[in-house]
């Protein structure tokens, strides 16, 4: 049995699984296919040919922890999803976020508030984009990255499986760090290699590479090639 609120607007030829829960004001366009235990929170606007798999949830509301710097803020607008895309199995996507068209977010994915991604980009399976992010298109991030808050990727920037990146240099424990957070910003058509790890702040010039397992603690240049902990130019 669904729940298809009454004030949701639904396009043409839209088809709807099994216990699925719509709430009001939502919006979706013609040729949607949406399948089993999938929740779309209320406002949340899809476009058309959009495919949502099974147990995805869209568009809800960040939680707080008691001692988050976060709480008390107004609740957040609704999630956007532009046309063509495809949202894997049991992702979360946050009230917030504005996504493309014709983006894939695979399965397991974690997509919080306030994101923006871009055309054609995609975000692999169990990858985890947090807060405060922007995406440019035609990027893609593999299985098992992880996208700190406040960092920012330009188009066409690739980032392998199992990235980690970091915003936070006191780890934890500078009573003002939330003023100097900053996460990686990635320039267009950087590359970054599988297991490699960015520390707070830095950033990686267009056309650069980080090789797989680097340690990047400083920026690196536009085209330059970088390897090893800590992350050194690599030349030919």
């Amino acid at each position: 049995m669904n729940y298809i609120s009454e004030k949701a607007k639904i396009g043409k030829n839209v088809k709807i699984g099994r216990f699925t829960v719509i709430e009001d004001d939502v919006v979706i366009g013609d040729n949607c296919v949406i399948g089993n235990n999938v929740t779309i929170y209320k406002g949340t606007v899809i476009g058309s040919n959009v495919r949502i798999d099974d147990n995805v949830v869209i568009g809800k509301q960040p939680m707080r922890a008691a001692i988050s710097i976060f709480k008390g803020e107004n609740e957040k607008p609704p999630c956007k999803i532009g046309d063509d895309c495809i949202i894997g199995t049991s992702a979360v996507i946050y009230a917030g976020c504005e996504i493309g068209k014709k983006c894939l977010i695979a399965d397991l994915a974690t997509v919080r508030e306030d994101v923006t991604i871009g055309d054609m980009t995609i975000v692999g399976r169990n990858v985890a984009i947090e807060n405060y992010c922007k995406i440019g298109s035609k990027c893609k991030i593999e299985t098992n990255a992880y996208i700190t808050a406040y960092s920012e990727l330009e188009d066409e920037v690739f980032v392998a499986p199992c990235v980690a990146t970091s915003n936070d240099n006191s780890a934890g424990r500078d009573p003002d760090r939330f003023s100097k957070m900053k996460g990686l910003v990635a320039k267009r058509k950087s590359r970054i290699g599988v297991n490699a790890t960015i520390l707070p702040g830095k950033v990686i010039g267009e056309g650069a590479f980080v090789g797989a397992g680097s340690v990047v603690t400083k920026d690196v240049k536009e085209g330059k090639i970088v390897v090893g902990n800590p992350a050194r130019e690599f030349n030919k």
